[in-house]
């Protein structure tokens, strides 16, 4: 299950990427036919990728929060929880050896 949500999220991210570099695209074709100038399309272009990187981390906060709620939900451990754990049965060992 978690792995049919991993590659649900990267089909998304990658949808995204080939939006950025179709529009991309575009900018370029509307300079070379002159119907932007070349700041306006290095402006539109850093507006663009400026939008981008926003929509990439906005999606992967929220992919994050998903998984994380999934994990949850599916009463999975995690990392941080085991080695929690760990250090707890450490420090317990430690104990009862120096009560003995």
């Amino acid at each position: 299950m978690f792995d049919f949500i991993k590659k649900t999220m990267l089909t998304g991210i990658g949808l995204a990427l080939k939006t950025k570099d179709e529009v991309e695209g575009l900018a370029d074709e509307l300079v070379k036919q002159g119907k932007m100038s070349e700041e306006e399309g290095g402006k539109f272009l850093d507006e663009i990728r400026k939008r981008y990187d926003d929509t990439q981390k906005k999606l992967e906060e929220r992919v994050e929060k998903t998984v994380k709620e999934f994990m949850k939900k599916a009463d999975v451990v995690t990392n941080d929880e085991l080695n929690a754990l760990k250090k707890e049965i450490r420090e317990l060992k430690k104990a009862v050896s120096e009560k003995t």
